[in-house]
């Protein structure tokens, strides 16, 4: 067996095919309990100058498609391919579009703590099933009690600014290596998988691990 290989995952919690990748590439690992990942997530803000209170959610959309027709296409095969990945969005329970900073710096601190995979699982099912605001501290902090994080060191955290200047400089410094978009997934440092890809293709990049053709 191989040594552990890095996967990192730039991502964010408001993105649909984030939330649709990391389906595709559990689904993989669930079929190969022995993989051989270290897997950590890392900040890429769809919005970086969102400002703190978020926006109006079809307002958002409709200025970013161009218009409630072309929104509702682009959506449209969001949904489908999340309901192939075994997903239920319930998009018509998000009222606004936040600001992601204080979930990345969330992400962040359940990292530290070895919860980050759950704090990501959560994230995402409070903004895509349960409609939740998830740039709302409060709602973060109830998030961080249900991973068994302290929600009142949270949100002592949070009011402290603590670690905003780092989730930014992470964000620009992933824009500076190249990435434009999310989810993109960096195997071993080196190599770059953009998008939602099936389990399938995760598959053969274990196997090819496995293989010694990819280190």
């Amino acid at each position: 067996m191989p040594d552990l290989v890095k996967l990192d995952i730039l991502s964010d919690p408001i993105c649909p095919w984030c939330y649709i990748g990391k389906a595709h590439l559990d689904r993989a690992l669930e079929q190969a309990p022995d993989h051989p990942f270290e897997i950590s997530w890392h900040p890429f803000m769809l919005n970086p100058d969102m400002p703190p209170e978020g926006m109006d959610r079809r307002a958002y959309l409709e200025a970013k498609f161009g218009g409630k027709e072309a929104a509702l296409a682009a959506y449209r095969e969001v949904v489908e391919q999340a309901e192939a990945a075994g997903l239920s969005l319930e998009l018509d329970k998000i009222e606004r579009t936040p600001s992601t900073l204080d979930a990345h710096r969330l992400i962040h601190w359940a990292g530290i703590e070895g919860r980050q995979a759950a704090a990501v699982s959560s994230i995402f099912r409070a903004y895509f099933r349960e409609g939740r605001d998830i740039g709302d501290r409060e709602v973060l902090a109830d998030i961080s009690d249900g991973i068994g994080l302290d929600a009142s060191l949270v949100l002592r955290l949070f009011e402290a600014d603590a670690d905003i200047e780092e989730i930014r400089n992470r964000d620009a410094a992933a824009r500076e290596m190249g990435v434009t978009g999310a989810p993109t997934f960096i195997v071993g440092g080196k190599h770059a998988v953009p998008g939602a890809q099936p389990p399938e293709l995760w598959a053969k990049v274990i196997a090819e691990i496995r293989d010694g053709a990819i280190e």
